[in-house]
């Protein structure tokens, strides 16, 4: 058990986290049930949601309820290419905010399955000598980014709505 006098911060990867819980589970994740795990083993100094805006009501109220909970929403527009794809991906800004954070804090918490987080793990562990926590879906997480982290936390039914 980590000691309350742990600070942390966190970082929350938005899109992958409901693409990969609802191509897995057809539920949504628990931010809340997350908040509060996470609580449990530290003060958390910081914690930061990744989205894309795309300006609709329902998103706004999901917005809401993440920053009741205590995260601090930082949104990307949603960006339609003309060939049909979109583009809206945090990963650069998430990267920026990590390095940032890292030498402040005890532990670093990411949810997020994407393995281009690997390196940042290990470069802000080896920098910083901070834990580091990844929450994924086990089957879409990159087994790089399982390795990468100090702790692995699948998300399952505890997680979920």
């Amino acid at each position: 058990m980590i000691s309350s006098a742990t600070s942390i911060a966190v970082f929350v990867d938005v899109q992958n986290i409901y693409y990969t819980v609802r191509d897995t589970y057809q539920r949504h994740f628990n931010y809340r049930a997350f908040w509060n795990a996470i609580s449990q083993r530290g003060h958390i100094q910081h914690a930061f949601a990744y989205a894309i805006d795309r300006g609709d009501a329902r998103q706004e109220k999901f917005q809401q309820i993440l920053r009741n909970i205590g995260f601090e929403i930082k949104l990307k527009p949603y960006i339609q290419r003309r060939d049909g794809t979109a583009k809206g991906d945090w990963d650069v800004g998430i990267t920026l905010d990590v390095m940032e954070y890292a030498p402040h804090v005890n532990t670093i918490v990411l949810a997020s399955g994407d393995g281009d987080f690997d390196l940042l793990l290990q470069k802000v562990t080896q920098d910083y000598s901070v834990t580091t926590e990844v929450y994924g879906v086990p089957a879409l997480t990159a087994t790089t980014l399982i390795h990468a982290a100090t702790y692995f936390h699948p998300i399952d039914k505890k997680l979920l709505l």
